[in-house]
């Protein structure tokens, strides 16, 4: 019974220990599919994962989360500040247009 915990415990241990390596330095799985039928393409999906932390993903660069709505409270007044703006806009090109 003790060296059955003491393995599980030893598998936790490396699970977290693989977990934390691939946050830290990041991996990239990618992958295609396509579906031909007498020479004639019928499907192509691109498969494209990666797997990192926040902080290595900024750290390449990606960062789509901050300007993403359903993620971001920054992105949604970002996003009710440009529609305000382009109703501002169509609203003076209706103007200018009158008086032209």
């Amino acid at each position: 019974m003790v060296e059955r915990r003491m393995q599980q415990s030893l598998q936790a241990t490396n699970l977290a220990d693989i977990l934390e390596r691939v946050l830290d330095k990041g991996i990239v799985i990618a992958g295609d599919i396509s579906i031909f039928l007498v020479g004639v393409e019928l499907l192509n999906i691109k498969v494209r994962l990666l797997v990192a932390s926040v902080d290595k993903a900024m750290e390449m660069g990606i960062n789509w989360w901050e300007s993403d709505p359903a993620l971001s409270s920054r992105a949604h007044q970002l996003e009710e500040e440009n529609r305000s703006l382009k109703d501002r806009l169509d609203h003076l090109e209706t103007t200018m247009g009158a008086t032209l």
